[in-house]
């Protein structure tokens, strides 16, 4: 498969999903308690992303490095209110210090 046809399938399946969205009765998405839970599920799924990029290491082993310390600054400056370019300014000045003297 050439590189063409698989970014032409990826943007045909990226439209079918986003269709498919449209396409999902209201009924489905009604109620308080569908409400919360369709709320809250970007939230879950981000905080999930964040901790595989995070703790995740080769072949599924929990892995250490500076990552670790960076997602804990992000998590200070978002405690202090910092503004959100402050944040991922902080978080990656962070990596990089701690890269730089040698703890990958």
């Amino acid at each position: 498969m050439t590189t063409w046809t698989v970014v032409l399938l990826a943007s045909g399946l990226a439209y079918a999903t986003k269709l498919a969205g449209y396409l999902v009765p209201e009924s489905w998405v009604e109620g308080p308690k569908r409400s919360r839970v369709l709320t809250l599920l970007p939230v879950a799924l981000l905080s999930g992303l964040v901790a595989i990029q995070t703790f995740g290491g080769d072949g599924g082993s929990l892995h250490v490095d500076a990552r670790l310390a960076a997602v804990g600054a992000a998590v200070v400056l978002l405690l202090l209110r910092a503004n959100f370019l402050v944040v991922v300014i902080g978080a990656a000045a962070v990596a990089a210090g701690l890269r730089a003297l040698g703890w990958a």
